[in-house]
């Protein structure tokens, strides 16, 4: 595909203002968050080379949280100084359709979206794990308050095994109201094993329950089996068992595919949260050619309030997407709404009112 001059022109200064929009809001993101974590930094003595380390990362962490808002209102900017400058009227005047003087808007979006899958997939992950890092170690309680569900834990630990603790301290790495079951193929009971509480012994490399029972199920009678101690060895870790709630941001799109399917295979009630952070790494970089879209719709014509007003409307459509964003996620992650329509609604109703707007420009 050849690019023509008019082409060059408009996806140059599409790339241009949305690089310029990046770069003038992210030092004002990155202002407002020092100066709401100054005095903790301060205060808990945060070594410079790490503030510099978090930053670098909250400048990634930034961006991609709010691209699709950034996107948005450099797109306006521009196609509304284009119109202003009746340079559109002129492009269109020459024989050009509509459809045609959308090619170089649809072209940066692709880039857009490779560069969003990139940094969804790969860098996001890791900006996601130092940025929350360094907030649960210097931030937030010293490390002592990194978020887990720790309380009810239920897990399927295979086929048959199951595990139960009524709450997990993350820093003592004990357990309590510590319960297993072991059951047949043919789903009745083998043996159950509880305990009133559980500790993990890093340096040799075992398990202690306290207030051991074991009750072996028999054809006639129960084997029954306590000890005030007992020492063993299981192929489960308890901090495994309490991911941190986060983790999901953490990891990269295989690892992320092969974590949602353990934490399912063990029954773990917080799956959409993980399965919302998946499909967004999709639903995001092709909310770059719905917004796109509305935005050269919205901003192709002159109007009244000049450029103003465009801003105005853009500023309004970006953060109802923004909401619905949220909105929705949040219903995914709380409610019985399957998460990949909810992730997908907001670019459903979006594409919906683009394709709106777009007939509407083309008159």
């Amino acid at each position: 595909m050849i690019l023509s001059i008019i082409d060059r022109y408009i996806l140059k200064r599409y790339l241009t203002n949305f690089s310029v929009m990046l770069l003038l809001f992210i030092p004002i993101g990155i202002i407002i968050d020092v100066s709401e974590k100054v005095n903790k930094m301060i205060e808990n003595k945060v070594p410079i080379g790490a503030i510099a380390k978090y930053y670098f990362y909250f400048t990634i962490h930034f961006a991609s949280f709010l691209f699709p808002i950034f996107l948005f209102l450099s797109i306006i900017w521009f196609t509304s100084k284009l119109a202003n400058n009746t340079e559109i009227i002129a492009i269109l005047s020459s024989g050009i359709s509509f459809n045609r003087f959308l090619r170089p808007y649809i072209i940066g979006a692709t880039i857009v979206s490779i560069g969003a899958l990139i940094m969804g997939f790969f860098l996001a992950p890791k900006a996601s794990d130092e940025f929350n890092n360094f907030r649960y170690t210097y931030l937030i309680g010293n490390g002592q308050s990194e978020v887990r569900e720790s309380a009810d834990v239920y897990r399927q630990l295979d086929d048959d095994t199951y595990i139960y603790v009524s709450n997990f301290n993350t820093i003592s790495k004990v357990a309590f109201n510590f319960s297993l079951e072991k059951f047949n193929k043919d789903k009745t009971l083998n043996y159950k094993i509880a305990a009133s509480r559980i500790k993990w012994n890093p340096a040799s490399k075992n398990y202690s329950m306290f207030d051991y029972t074991k009750r072996k199920v028999g054809v006639l009678n129960d084997q029954l089996e306590s000890v005030p101690k007992k020492d063993t060895v299981f192929n489960f870790d308890l901090e495994d068992l309490t991911p941190v709630v986060y983790i999901a941001e953490t990891l990269s799109l295989n690892n992320l595919y092969k974590f949602i399917e353990k934490e399912r295979k063990r029954g773990n009630g917080n799956i959409n949260i993980y399965l919302v952070v998946l499909y967004k790494k999709f639903s995001v970089p092709v909310s770059a050619f719905i917004l796109t879209i509305i935005a050269v719709a919205v901003s192709s014509m002159k109007r009244r309030g000049g450029m103003g007003m465009n801003l105005a409307i853009g500023i309004l459509l970006a953060f109802g997407f923004v909401f619905f964003d949220k909105v929705f996620g949040v219903l995914a992650e709380k409610s019985s709404i399957p998460p990949i329509i909810a992730v997908w609604i907001p670019n459903i109703v979006f594409g919906i009112l683009a394709i709106y707007l777009l007939r509407y420009a083309r008159r």
